[in-house]
């Protein structure tokens, strides 16, 4: 087994920051060696210089879409695309969502999936199971796969006739993640509501992107959240919110906490750093920045009150919602994004970010003094492996972890471009955005995937992930 010393490096997880040397047998970090003292006689395959950079645990993504059916189409990035350009961005785990298809069972919507990146990921990757069928042989399987390691379970508020459940299944569905262990997952908007709001804006001939957010209004996700937090509190079980982009739901998220529930929520970067602003852009370049829940006025304090909820851990993990859509024809997939043109209802709701995501939450987090490095690597990494089962193995640099390993230099400044990035799509939702620093190497188990601006990697070089049930419980 190969040897690697990481040296001249500050290491920095959720709770330390530290100068210190990173030794590396295999696949595991064997050793941590503060500089300073004494270090012990080592024989090393290699040493990389780290001098004057950070090392960061590698980012765990727990909300990914590769070759999502959705809209008409299929998200662009298969799983050998999207897991590469996840590495590119230091992304070394990723969880992706199976889903059970309506009528057929939910053992067959997982083992699709497998199939689907078993020998295409290029790194680690696990599933939660999309439930889009609840009955008594639904909840049967929440058992079967708990026992394959898949340990949540996404339902969904919104889209009725496709993935909508109701207020009845969603809580059976609760009930026995209460007594399986596992954790619910919620899309939490009120689609009814939705659907009503949207074929009004039809009628009246407004079809551009921007009515995308104006009818699906902040209320419709404060109200779906609180009913959904009922429903857990009432059942018993973990709730996690995915993709929270409005203010007034992140409240209903904070009174829940303060009352002791196991009540857990993610933002997305889109949510952060984008807006109507983006959804106006003429020519249907709008297009670009449709998805769900939708990006917010910032005019209005959704991004601030998002940052303040990540710093106060009302928001506990920032993960992508990957699922990329092109604006122009896909070589292999055709139109995507323009299938909604002359009516916003028809635009596949869905951005790219996989490959971003890090480097952007850490020009917004800690360039700009939002959030402290230790909590950055928090939402990123720790809080991510540990609500979703694969804490200490990910998130984190201890003897005994996976050695996956970002080198980040904060002395540099990039800047976001479709032209440098390696996401299966044709536009960068950040395009021309200058950021704080620069991923110089990615390790993923030792291997080193990307150094410089070369990609060592490979398809298959990732594993699928067990997982164990939640650690952030109360």
């Amino acid at each position: 087994m190969a040897t690697t010393l990481i040296s001249g490096g500050t290491v920095v997880t959720a709770t330390e920051i530290m100068d210190a040397d990173v030794l590396i047998d295999g696949t595991k970090v064997v050793g941590l060696f503060a500089r300073g003292g004494a270090l012990p006689e080592l024989v090393v395959d290699r040493v990389v210089d780290a001098s004057g950079k950070y090392l960061f645990p590698g980012g765990v993504d727990v909300h990914t879409h590769m070759e999502l059916p959705f809209g008409g189409t299929f998200a662009s990035d298969s799983f050998e695309s999207g897991s590469r350009a996840a590495a590119w961005g230091g992304t070394t785990t990723m969880i992706d969502f199976a889903v059970q298809t309506i009528g057929e069972s939910m053992m067959a919507g997982y083992e699709a999936w497998m199939d689907k990146a078993a020998n295409n990921c290029a790194i680690d990757y696990g599933f939660h199971m999309i439930v889009s069928d609840v009955n008594q042989q639904t909840l049967k399987e929440m058992d079967m796969l708990m026992g394959e390691g898949v340990t949540s379970f996404k339902l969904f508020m919104a889209y009725p006739g496709v993935l909508y459940s109701t207020d009845g299944q969603i809580f059976m569905a609760m009930q026995k993640a209460a007594e399986n262990g596992s954790t619910i997952m919620m899309h939490a908007e009120n689609g009814i509501v939705i659907d009503v709001l949207r074929e009004q804006a039809l009628e009246r001939g407004q079809t551009d992107p921007i009515y995308h957010s104006l009818t699906r209004p902040p209320v419709t996700e404060s109200e779906a959240t609180h009913r959904a937090i009922a429903y857990a509190e009432l059942s018993g079980a973990p709730l996690y919110v995915v993709h929270m982009s409005a203010k007034e739901a992140l409240d209903e998220i904070a009174i829940a906490r303060n009352r002791g529930s196991n009540i857990f929520a993610e933002t997305c970067p889109q949510y952060l750093f984008l807006g109507w602003n983006n959804l106006k852009e003429p020519d249907f370049e709008g297009a670009k920045y449709v998805c769900s829940t939708p990006v917010r006025d910032w005019e209005q304090g959704h991004q601030d009150a998002l940052w303040r909820g990540l710093a106060t851990n009302d928001l506990q993990v920032v993960s992508t919602d990957h699922c990329p859509f092109c604006m122009n024809d896909h070589p292999v997939l055709g139109t995507q994004k323009r299938l909604g043109e002359g009516d916003f209802t028809k635009i596949p709701n869905g951005m790219p970010g996989v490959e971003e995501r890090m480097r952007l939450l850490y020009h917004g987090a800690v360039g700009e003094n939002r959030l402290s490095l230790n909590r950055f690597v928090e939402v990123t990494a720790t809080t991510p492996a540990k609500m979703f089962g694969l804490y200490p193995r990910k998130g984190t640099i201890a003897i005994g972890s996976d050695a996956d390993i970002i080198v980040f230099d904060p002395n540099v400044r990039t800047t976001m471009s479709v032209n440098v990035n390696h996401m299966d799509v044709d536009y960068s939702s950040y395009e021309g955005k200058e950021v704080e620093g620069r991923i110089d190497m990615v390790l993923a188990k030792g291997k080193v995937l990307i150094e410089g601006n070369q990609y060592h990697g490979a398809k298959g070089d990732g594993e699928y992930l067990r997982r164990g049930t939640n650690q952030c419980l109360i």
